[in-house]
């Protein structure tokens, strides 16, 4: 019998990465929240499904973190603090509550690190786009953080957007997934209304039907 784990598979309803990234724990509004980033590989599995990591760079990353089992669960929970200081500070916006100085201090802190790693690289032609460093073996490898560097960048171009204000939260009951509602009239309730949509309305159904019987 095989060893080999099976990739994670994530769904993706935030419509942006940081978004996404708090996604990657679920039902965070009930008793039993289900965690998605269970291992480093899981870590890296969804950066390559989210089109944050090259397929190659995953496969370096892999081979790193296996020749560093510590230092890959030490990223971990980095994340994790990352994910949670994104969803405070999202959070607070959404409610128009005073703001989580200690989330927001966590997530600037990650933030002096990763915009470090930004670098301007050419492409084509005469043209040049962002791109994150590299590491090689002459300056220690990469590094096992690569995938936290986009996802902190763009919660810091969210919460610096007019489109903060789009930010919302399912109404599903015990959701809690954060998406982007860019609908044109701005009346998007659910991360997916074939998912906590059906859901809800099956659930006003028989919450109505109970209410006839009785």
């Amino acid at each position: 019998m095989s060893s080999v784990r099976r990739e994670r598979r994530f769904k993706f309803r935030g419509d942006v990465p940081c978004l996404d990234f708090v996604n990657t724990l679920a039902w965070r509004l009930t008793d039993r929240p289900v965690e998605y980033l269970l291992s480093y590989e899981d870590l890296l599995a969804w950066g390559r499904q989210a089109s944050l990591l090259t397929l190659d760079e995953k496969e370096v990353l892999s081979r790193c973190a296996a020749m560093d089992p510590e230092e890959a669960r030490g990223t971990l929970s980095r994340a994790f603090a990352l994910r949670e200081a994104v969803h405070r500070v999202l959070s607070a916006a959404i409610a128009g509550e005073p703001q989580d100085e200690d989330a927001l201090a966590a997530l600037n802190h990650e933030l002096s690190g990763a915009l470090s790693r930004l670098r301007v690289a050419p492409v084509a032609g005469d043209t040049y786009v962002w791109a994150w460093e590299r590491g090689g073996e002459d300056d220690g490898g990469p590094l096992l953080e690569r995938p936290l560097w986009p996802v902190v960048r763009s919660a810091a171009e969210l919460l610096t957007s007019p489109k903060l204000g789009r930010v919302k939260v399912c109404s599903g009951e015990g959701c809690g997934w954060m998406f982007l509602d860019e609908s044109r009239n701005g009346s998007r309730k659910w991360c997916d209304s074939r998912d906590c949509g059906n859901r809800e309305r099956v659930r006003k159904h028989l919450a109505l039907k109970r209410a006839s019987d009785s």
